[in-house]
């Protein structure tokens, strides 16, 4: 994985602008704040970034993947102001779940969302190396 940076270039602070890698592609759909039986256990928005990461790390271990192994990561915020104003929030469960690692990201704030009570939608795509077969063809 080589993140890319054009020379000459402010570093964005807390993503890449770029990402090239090789290997098997996982997609994660959209994670809302919910837990694993669909059910909201807190309207606050730095909570719901917890369990959407959350739920986004066990998908990717299911996966076979890590946080590290993310490549994209699109946020979808109900409210752009709340999100700013708990970013600090948000970047310490960030760091505390995905580490310091900053994939392409983009994040924008939408009308809704499907499930009432949303106030944030995490989707990512992570690439895992492709694996070296053991043994050559005889």
């Amino acid at each position: 994985m080589e993140f890319l940076q054009p020379p000459g270039w402010v570093r964005p602070k807390g993503y890449s602008n770029g990402v090239s890698c090789a290997g098997r592609m996982l997609f994660v759909a959209g994670q809302v704040g919910w837990d694993q039986q669909e059910v909201f256990r807190t309207d606050d928005l730095v909570e719901q970034v917890r369990q959407s990461l959350t739920n986004i790390v066990g998908i990717l271990a299911a996966g076979g993947a890590k946080p590290a192994d993310i490549v994209r990561m699109n946020w979808y915020l109900a409210d752009q102001k709340e999100y700013n104003a708990r970013l600090a929030e948000i970047g310490a469960v960030y760091q505390e779940l995905i580490g310091r690692h900053y994939p392409a990201m983009t994040a924008l704030q939408v009308a809704g969302f499907v499930e009432d009570g949303a106030k944030v939608e995490i989707e990512v795509t992570a690439m895992l190396p492709t694996e070296l077969p053991t043994e050559l063809p005889a």
